[in-house]
């Protein structure tokens, strides 16, 4: 028997379509296996869908929207997708910070156009994230994935844990001057879902900042969903295929290898056989991030920014100040609730418009909360709109509001809103969610959701190195 016809013999389960396991299914049939992947929801993509959540006619993006780590990931710029309908569109400028002035602050690919905005703290910031920019390829092969010793760039990495480590806030005071640079990169670093105080808050501002100069931050043409339609695309013209609506209530008989792109608490739930006792209670001890509170919009006409600079930006960050952003999220760490949120907005029917009715418009936000939060945030988010955006209420048709219970009965991997899968802080940094990371007790069960490195974001590397870990093992 030949090497082809032994490889397709193997046969290999993954559990969830969501970004990561169709990575993982990819890596597994690029290496000869036959791939089954089993969806629980009607439609696939997990956070990575694209629905009618308001009006007919008006297409959201249940999750993420704007997508740096997508378009500057190792593992999907190395697959033909484009070949299988994804197309990258990059608005004018990558984000807008506006300011109570009236004025805002441009996050740009050319640091150029970002310096324009951030006066004399231009060299500053160029100066911090021009290095990483520049080295984008190298610095995302190392940065995407598990924490390793030995490194073919110790400098680039030695350079990088000096700008990342760091709370956001020491990094920003130390750097910038002015309240404009402080204010983009406090934004920037509250993707963290931490308090811009704890280190490793600053690791997030410095790696979207840098991306937005190396790659953009781009929205995909009909919306997250042509992702997920091209991953699957390309998993289908390798012999793989996906099952919606295909539930997995046990993994007790599972094939020699399943990757399951799921939490550590519902990883606990259907592998109750299979995992050792010492690790069980290793994964009982994970421990989730803060949530969100998601609203989306059916709009008349596009969002009535007072900074017009706004309109060149597919996302916004509404929060004002570093200080308020900085005190905001403090808030929710201490299981709190702003009165101010940091809200973030994405508006791609200015830029892609497919995603609404002529002439009508979508936009989609959040901001943090305490995981689990039952707390209505509706009218302090509208409220941070209205302050950058006047008359924004006047132009709602329609929303759809989402607290964290709706988002996790919507993708059960959400627990409690958190749509990084786990806190992202020191005491889950390096092993996530165990020392083992993508292994388990089990050597024919692995994790390759975001709750294993490098985290959240839809960028597919947690399930390419969980299926090169199986493949490794298995020889």
């Amino acid at each position: 028997m030949n090497n082809t016809s032994k490889n397709s013999n193997r046969r290999a389960t993954v559990v969830g379509a969501g970004p990561n396991g169709l990575a993982a299914a990819i890596v597994l049939a690029q290496a000869g296996f036959r791939v089954d992947v089993f969806e629980a929801e009607a439609v696939p993509g997990g956070a990575a869908r694209t629905l009618e959540l308001t009006l007919p006619g008006f297409r959201n993006d249940f999750g993420s929207a704007v997508h740096p780590m997508a378009a500057g990931s190792p593992f999907f710029s190395s697959l033909p997708l484009a070949n299988h309908g994804l197309e990258w569109i990059h608005s004018p400028s990558a984000l807008a910070h506006p300011l109570d002035d009236g004025t805002a602050v441009l996050l740009d690919r050319d640091f150029a156009v970002t310096g324009e905005t951030l006066g004399r703290d231009a060299r500053a910031w160029r100066r911090l994230l021009e290095p990483f920019a520049r080295k984008w390829p190298v610095l995302a092969r190392e940065v995407l994935a598990p924490i390793h010793i030995f490194s073919r760039h110790p400098f680039l990495l030695a350079r990088f844990g000096l700008a990342a480590l760091p709370p956001a806030n020491t990094v920003a005071n130390f750097c910038f001057r002015d309240g404009r640079a402080k204010a983009l990169f406090a934004g920037l670093a509250a993707h963290s879902f931490l308090s811009l105080d704890e280190p490793l808050s600053a690791a997030f501002g410095t790696l979207l900042g840098a991306a937005a100069h190396a790659v953009g931050w781009p929205i995909p043409r009909g919306g997250a969903q042509s992702i997920t339609n091209a991953l699957i695309g390309y998993l289908e013209s390798l012999g793989g295929r996906v099952h919606t609506s295909s539930k997995i209530e046990k993994l007790s008989d599972a094939p020699r290898v399943t990757l399951c792109d799921i939490t550590p608490r519902q990883l606990l739930g259907l592998a109750d056989t299979n995992l050792s006792g010492a690790f069980r209670s290793k994964l009982e001890r994970f421990r989730y991030g803060m949530g969100v509170f998601k609203v989306d919009y059916a709009l008349s006409s596009p969002l009535p920014w007072k900074a017009k600079e706004c309109a060149r930006a597919a996302t916004v960050h509404l929060g004002g100040t570093a200080e308020e952003i900085s005190a905001s999220e403090l808030e929710g760490r201490n299981g709190n609730h702003a009165d101010r949120p940091f809200v973030l907005v994405a508006q791609p029917s200015l830029f892609d418009p497919s995603r609404a009715p002529e002439g009508k418009h979508t936009a989609w936000t959040y901001c943090h909360v305490p995981n689990g939060s039952t707390v209505d945030m509706l009218e302090r988010l509208e409220n941070q709109i209205e302050r950058f955006a006047p008359g924004f209420r006047d132009c709602v048709m329609a929303r759809r509001v989402f607290s964290p219970a709706a988002l996790e009965a919507m993708d059960a991997n959400l627990v409690g809103g958190d749509i990084n899968g786990g806190a992202v802080d020191a005491g889950q940094f390096l092993f996530r969610p165990t020392m083992r990371h993508y292994a388990t007790s089990s050597r024919k069960i692995y994790l390759c959701s975001s709750s294993t490195p490098p985290g959240g974001a839809v960028h597919g590397m947690c399930g390419y190195h969980a299926a090169k870990l199986a493949l490794s093992r298995l020889g």
